[in-house]
């Protein structure tokens, strides 16, 4: 049990570095107004390695690295939203991960129990689905007049803005990163627990 805990702690400290570096690389690749999101991947795989409390907290710490980068500047977009509507912002960045990392943690958690290859896509495909939903939720509804304000052009509409110019590449690209990995997901699960045994 203690070797078990040992092993634990050191994957999700590699997993937290690892967030931490891909999102500090995505606050410079810019599809759009968003950054894109590349720390879903280490999102993913925690949430099914360990379950999803640490889905969970490995999309916390993720919300608020994002928040981190609004507040100095390194994220324009989340910079504007913090500074005319911060708590709002906050739990948007907030809610979104977490959520994304407890939700696909609990789908691995089930659904591995009949089918492991089909749990690894699904976890990895509800990452982005889960992230990408709850911001768009929350922008049209939290900091809408703001987006309007902001960012939303001349013949456009909010939600068009947020679901075509806000999330469209990014959520494709994150969608897209994160199905064609599930399987190197899936095969690492399976190495894991056979050392485990």
């Amino acid at each position: 049990m203690k070797k078990f805990s040992v092993k634990k702690l050191v994957g999700m400290a590699v997993l937290l570095a690892v967030l931490i570096v891909l999102q500090l690389i995505g606050n410079f690749i810019h599809i759009g107004p968003t950054n894109i999101s590349l720390v879903l991947i280490p999102i993913v795989l925690g949430a099914m390695l360990y379950g999803p409390v640490y889905g969970g907290f490995l999309g916390l710490v993720f919300g608020v690295i994002v928040v981190i980068g609004g507040v100095t500047g390194t994220d324009p977009f989340t910079h504007i939203l913090l500074t005319e509507a911060p708590v709002a912002t906050v739990a948007i960045c907030i809610v979104k991960s977490t959520a994304a990392g407890v939700v696909g943690g609990l789908l691995y958690k089930f659904i591995s129990k009949k089918n492991g290859i089909v749990a690894s896509f699904v976890a990895a495909a509800s990452v982005p689905i889960i992230n990408t939903g709850l911001f768009i939720l929350g922008a049209y509804t939290l900091v809408g007049p703001v987006l309007v304000e902001n960012f939303v052009g001349e013949g456009q509409t909010l939600i068009y803005f947020l679901v075509v110019v806000c999330a469209g590449l990014n959520f494709i690209a994150e969608f897209a990163v994160n199905v064609i990995f599930a399987p190197a997901l899936n095969r690492l699960i399976q190495l894991l627990e056979r050392d485990r045994k």
